[in-house]
């Protein structure tokens, strides 16, 4: 009774571990994948248990685990009929044997097709025997994880014949001894007749080409310390169609171009995380089969662009140092997706030699403005990603904001990848935020517009200038300053400098008889009190008569207009109205006195005579009266406003006057 309860509790026990195990090894991605992890070390102190065995009648993946360096025979009775997969982990060299013998149990009609062996240390000629066993069995793929050879590697015989096996996988293998002929080694995986192999962060040195026809489909060897010369010259890998040496060291990029030269089928080639560089100046001699090739990660400048497979499809050039691309390169016209981010790049490449081009990635680079070019080159874009650039948010900018607003999300990562680097003051933008009119930036439509302004402002002025007769004021103020500038160049005590007359008369030539008949007699006393100045008796022969008109305006304290329809048709008359309304402004005085001796229509006045207009709008003026009777108002208001007494040197016309 009491061993029989024991045996009841192991059998408990082991089924609740067996169960916690499927339970939390359940995968849903694929379809009855248990893993039955069977623990020794998780029962303690129950011998009994090795002649019990689990219930594996529904397990598709079996992992063991030895915790006490025992393969256990008992529990291997049901694994070549109820598992698919199977993994055996923790295996020394002194269970190798257990391991050989459990091994020759499976044959070809077993269901067990995938094995893996982790964690295990065994010797080279041991290794050979289970690689040999298991070469002729029902198994199609066979991992080895974490593998120690202890003993020194021997030339061994292996038969490659009638095996199930498709693919080879050896991950973090090492060789316990220093010194051994690599040839041994290197001979058996490179012989072997199967479909995939891969020896991978394992530091083999080197690889031998097959010495016949080989079915290998695809190889990796990455992580490992390969140089150029691995398969050069090697015709036999002539199914090869993916070869990955990632993680290696290799160096020049035409040698590695050769070395693809006479692999027939070789379509996919992963040589990045090398220390690639290429010279210009030795053309390579890629396959003509190779459609996808990644040399990211190297140290590949601008002239890999003169050293590319032509029917390159995918191209993978990130985390290079690749400034820019050049105008002359072999033309990829089989180009789809080309990967060039994290490079050194300014702006982004036009499409001329990569008409086909579909995606593009040019992330962090340090493209500033995408140029015009691209967009106009590369209409076959339907994938850009483009972020993380220290984009100058100025106009050029705007195609490259106008292609995601058109396009509508072929831009990956907008918006938040894409942000203004430049200027300062919209650092940290967003660029779908950053909006400029097309005008401010579209120069040909500013430049119209300008010119046009510039056209209609030069017409409006001319217009203006004619209007106001602006050339004339412009010469009578040169005038001006001229005899201004004459003037304080004078001694302030010459006579010429102060006021001789009380009054300068303005009239014309057609109210002549009204102004001597009338005008001088009434102000001119006998007495000579007032002293008036006319055209005719005061101007100095041999000057000009602006320069006269000026001189004596300046020396008479009053400036008498006679205004009528006349008045607005002299010229003369102007240019004496505008020195004297100069004067008014100049010197602040109240110089100027206006006779209206016929009334004056508006619409006789010139447009230029706008001083006049705006004269008799502002000041008040004198009116010749037709009845007689108000003659001698009129005469005493006007002798009142130009009453003055002026110096006694006063001369007038070289006479002196007391």
């Amino acid at each position: 009774m009491a061993e029989n309860r024991r045996s009841l509790t192991n059998f408990f026990l082991c089924s609740c571990v067996f169960t916690l195990t499927l339970w939390n090894n359940i995968k849903p991605s694929v379809e009855n994948d248990y893993i039955a992890n069977y623990s020794r070390s998780l029962i303690e102190d129950h011998s009994d248990y090795e002649t019990k065995s689990p219930p594996l009648s529904h397990t598709k993946r079996l992992q063991f685990i030895s915790a006490d360096n025992r393969i256990y025979h008992s529990t291997w009775n049901v694994v070549h009929n109820t598992s698919d997969s199977l993994e055996l982990s923790n295996i020394s060299e002194n269970e190798i044997n257990d391991l050989i013998q459990l091994l020759s149990k499976l044959n070809r009609t077993s269901s067990l097709q995938n094995l893996t062996l982790t964690n295990i240390a065994v010797a080279w000629g041991n290794f050979i025997k289970v690689l040999q066993i298991v070469w002729h069995t029902s198994i199609e793929y066979f991992n080895i994880y974490n593998i120690k050879l202890l003993s020194n590697i021997e030339k061994e015989y292996f038969d490659y014949h009638g095996t199930s096996l498709k693919a080879l996988t050896a991950k973090n293998a090492s060789v316990e001894t220093f010194y051994f002929n690599q040839a041994y080694l290197y001979s058996i995986f490179s012989e072997m007749n199967i479909a995939a192999l891969t020896i991978s962060d394992s530091k083999l040195l080197h690889m031998l080409c097959p010495s016949k026809q080989s079915p290998f489909n695809f190889l990796n060897f990455s992580n490992n310390d390969m140089t150029d010369q691995v398969f050069q010259d090697c015709d036999t890998l002539v199914f090869l169609e993916t070869l990955i040496l990632q993680r290696n060291q290799l160096k020049n990029l035409y040698k590695v171009s050769l070395m693809t030269s006479k692999k027939k089928s070789l379509k996919d080639l992963d040589i990045s995380r090398n220390l690639l560089y290429y010279d210009e100046h030795e053309p390579c001699h890629w396959v003509s089969t190779l459609t996808k090739l990644n040399l990211s990660s190297n140290k590949l400048t601008d002239s890999v662009f003169k050293c590319l497979p032509k029917n390159v499809k995918i191209l993978d050039l990130q985390n290079n140092q690749i400034r820019t691309v050049p105008k002359h390169i072999i033309d990829l016209k089989a180009l789809k997706n080309l990967n060039i981010a994290f490079n050194k790049l300014t702006e982004l490449p036009g499409c001329g030699y990569f008409k086909g081009l579909e995606f593009l990635n040019i992330e962090s680079n340090s493209v500033f403005s995408p140029s015009s070019d691209f967009f106009h080159s590369c209409q076959n874009i339907t994938r850009l990603r483009g972020g993380n650039n220290p984009f100058e948010c100025f106009c050029e900018l705007r195609d490259f904001i106008n292609f995601e607003e058109k396009s509508g999300g072929r831009l990956a990562g907008w918006p938040e990848s894409y942000v203004c680097e430049y200027p300062d003051n919209l650092k940290g933008t967003q660029l779908k935020d950053f909006k400029l009119s097309e005008l401010s930036c579209n120069i040909t439509a500013l430049l119209a517009l300008v010119l046009v302004v510039t056209v209609v402002l030069v017409v409006l002025i001319s217009v203006l200038c004619i209007y106001f007769d602006v050339m004339w004021y412009l010469k009578m103020m040169w005038q001006w300053t001229q005899t201004k500038r004459r003037v304080r160049n004078t001694h302030p005590e010459d006579p010429q400098n102060i006021l001789q007359f009380h009054a300068f008369i303005s009239y014309s030539e057609y109210d002549s008889v009204w102004v001597k008949n009338q005008l001088i007699p009434n102000l001119e006393k006998e007495d000579g009190s007032v002293q008036i100045c006319l055209h005719e008796r005061n101007f100095i022969p041999g000057k000009s008569i602006v320069e006269n008109i000026i001189n004596f305006i300046e020396k008479s304290h009053k400036s008498i207009f006679v205004l009528s329809p006349n008045f607005v048709q002299s010229d003369w008359c102007h240019y004496e109205l505008y020195f004297a309304h100069h004067k008014l402004f100049s010197e602040s005085s109240d110089s100027l006195i206006l006779i209206l001796l016929d009334p004056i229509p508006q619409y006789l006045i010139p447009a230029r005579y706008h001083k006049l207009k705006s004269l008799m709008a502002k000041r008040t003026y004198l009116e010749w009266p037709k009845e007689k009777s108000k003659h001698g108002l009129f005469w005493a208001n006007l002798r009142a406003a130009i009453n003055i007494n002026l110096p006694v040197s006063a001369k007038v016309n070289g006479v002196q006057t007391d």
